[in-house]
């Protein structure tokens, strides 16, 4: 049988596609900050924390939450400082509620990812099994209507999803996240504090779920703070400057840049972040792999 030359060029462009969005980065050239690090600076000067952020030599970032400013304000005051607004999360009910509205201010952002940080629960009985289906099924909804715009869909766990449900047979919810979410809609970015919070172990959680992973909160853990608390909650200063803490960052960046891991945003949220953002990428910038 014969294959047109045609349909041997788009299969060789669509396997290059595929090899290229799974493509291993060196996280040094795309080492970024999360903007919730300057959460307080920018409540009271965002074009000085933005002015901040280029001083530390950044230009890759990851926004939270709504601006204070007109959006088409903030993406001026970003741009003219040179910053490249990678991604940016948006709460599950901002979604629920306005859907084309976030797609529309993600556009304008010119975002590559768009990502989901929380999922709404009591927090004294936790994530149910029902809300973590009910999830999934929404995350492939919005990963579809992103995916449209050019624009990646993820969700971001903070560790409450690793409880196990006797109801479905020992799963957790990121169990239930990960089988039922589309891997062509719905990807993953790991923050390995929380991973490691709860009692995961980073490295094993990249390497089983290899296809995934596409962003990193880069973000370690006080020596001696407690661990295997799936809560989603901390002391601030649990939170440590990367490299000082309990989290064995040179496998950890070894394994994620092996399975293809784009992005990688360095979230401060010590009670001194003027000071261990600085450190945090002194540390990353010299570390060699």
């Amino acid at each position: 049988m014969k294959i047109s030359r045609t349909i041997l060029l788009s299969l060789a462009l669509g396997l290059a596609g595929v090899l290229q969005l799974n493509a291993a980065v060196d996280y040094h050239k795309h080492l970024g900050l999360q903007l919730w690090s300057l959460r307080d600076q920018i409540k009271v000067d965002l074009p000085a924390a933005l002015d901040l952020v280029k001083s530390y030599g950044i230009t890759e970032i990851e926004a939270a939450g709504s601006p204070s400013v007109p959006i088409e304000e903030y993406v001026k005051l970003i741009h003219d400082r040179g910053l490249n607004p990678v991604g940016a999360h948006f709460g599950y009910e901002v979604l629920v509620k306005d859907l084309a509205g976030a797609i529309h201010n993600a556009k304008l952002l010119g975002l590559k990812y768009a990502v989901t940080p929380w999922l709404p629960h009591d927090g004294k009985i936790g994530l149910t099994a029902k809300e973590a289906h009910e999830a999934a099924a929404n995350f492939n909804k919005w990963g579809a209507a992103f995916k449209a715009e050019g624009i990646s869909y993820g969700y971001h766990p903070h560790g409450y999803e690793f409880v196990p449900f006797e109801s479905e047979g020992g799963k957790t919810a990121f169990d239930i996240l990960i089988a039922e979410t589309d891997p062509k809609l719905v990807t993953f970015e790991m923050d390995v504090f929380w991973v490691f919070h709860a009692g995961q172990d980073p490295v094993t959680l990249l390497k089983k779920y290899a296809k995934r992973w596409s962003l990193m909160h880069v973000k370690d853990i006080r020596k001696g703070a407690v661990t295997h608390l799936a809560t989603g909650g901390a002391a601030p200063i649990d939170n440590v400057a990367v490299g000082t803490g309990q989290i064995d960052w040179p496998s950890v960046l070894r394994t994620a840049q092996k399975i293809g891991v784009q992005h990688y945003f360095i979230e401060d949220e010590t009670p001194t972040p003027l000071a261990c953002i600085p450190d945090s990428l002194k540390y990353l910038r010299a570390l060699k792999l």
